[in-house]
């Protein structure tokens, strides 16, 4: 199977005139390149403009002698969750995929078919689908282990950069459940229309039906990320919340320690005649004066620690 990046006008019309079985990708492709493939390959004029578009829902469309694919793979680019958007057509004797970025998971799948040549031409859509598909197990993985990382960070100390962490988890995987879904849906009923393309040679719809079920698992994963997210994020506000119960706590008591001395000193503070005729010695300071704010604070100590609130 030959592989090529770019369109070799007479390469391709070579290939496919031996109707030798290639796969042709292209990265970032744009106005003149989707001119050469409608003349290299006569895809409908439609086909080739939804190629251009980018942001699409996942599809699987028939054009006769061929299906025009949409489908997403998942990856990093700078510590973000990306998703990768790829275009293929599929035929029985030519696989065309594009894409805006380098995709690692068809670079991956490329070396994989070189080292080893493909037992049929639907074992190479299969490889590139699966390869796609798994693309999202590495990317969940490492948002589980930023999760538990969380749940024990917010248990230690928590922080309020811990919620804009949560936050942007929840986003990326509002993000991967926005086309794992649909490519889940566009595997159970459009497996069969793949397997019938015109001139494909047959292999087993088993591998197919592989891909289906790493899809299910996928979506049930980030379902469940979800809610470990949500989750975590209660956690978070229940330790903030008990946190500023505990401050609060604390500040009551010492508001309510200073209450008797402020009603204290500022009894003993009136200028009565009995007060300053009664208090004029050393002893009566200290006794009277010093020595009921001492009582009183020793009875309100007392007191908070029979009703556990220290």
């Amino acid at each position: 199977m030959r592989f090529l990046e770019s369109i070799d006008r007479q390469a391709v019309a070579e290939l496919l005139e031996r109707d030798e079985f290639f796969w042709l990708d292209l990265t970032d492709p744009g106005v003149p390149e989707s001119n050469d493939l409608k003349e290299a390959f006569g895809f409908h004029p439609l086909a080739l403009e939804d190629m251009l578009k980018r942001d699409q829902r996942p599809k699987l469309e028939d054009y006769g002698d061929y299906m025009f694919l949409v489908y997403y793979g998942a990856g990093r680019r700078e510590g973000e969750v990306t998703l990768e958007e790829v275009h293929a057509f599929l035929s029985g004797g030519y696989m065309v995929t594009s894409h805006r970025y380098p995709c690692p998971a068809l670079t991956e799948v490329r070396q994989r078919l070189t080292k080893q040549d493909p037992r049929s031409e639907q074992f190479v859509v299969y490889r590139v689908i699966d390869g796609l598909t798994d693309s999202f197990f590495p990317v969940l993985d490492r948002v589980d282990d930023e999760i538990e990382g969380l749940e024990d960070e917010i248990f230690d100390h928590s922080d309020p950069r811990q919620l804009q962490r949560i936050t942007k988890l929840r986003r990326e995987l509002v993000e991967l459940r926005r086309v794992t879904a649909p490519q889940r849906d566009l595997l159970a009923r459009g497996i069969d229309e793949i397997v019938a393309i015109p001139g494909l040679e047959a292999d087993s719809r088993t591998y197919f039906s592989d891909v289906y079920d790493h899809a299910i698992r996928i979506s049930d994963q980030i379902d469940s990320y979800r809610d470990l997210v949500a989750g975590t994020r209660d956690a978070y506000l229940s330790v903030v919340s008990n946190r500023l119960n505990q401050i609060t706590k604390q500040l009551t008591v010492v508001a309510t320690v200073f209450l008797p001395l402020s009603f204290l000193v500022g009894f003993f503070g009136q200028n009565f005649k009995w007060l300053v005729v009664n208090i004029d010695s050393a002893a009566a300071f200290w006794g009277l004066g010093i020595g009921s704010l001492v009582l009183s604070v020793g009875a309100l100590l007392i007191w908070f620690r029979r009703g556990s609130y220290l």
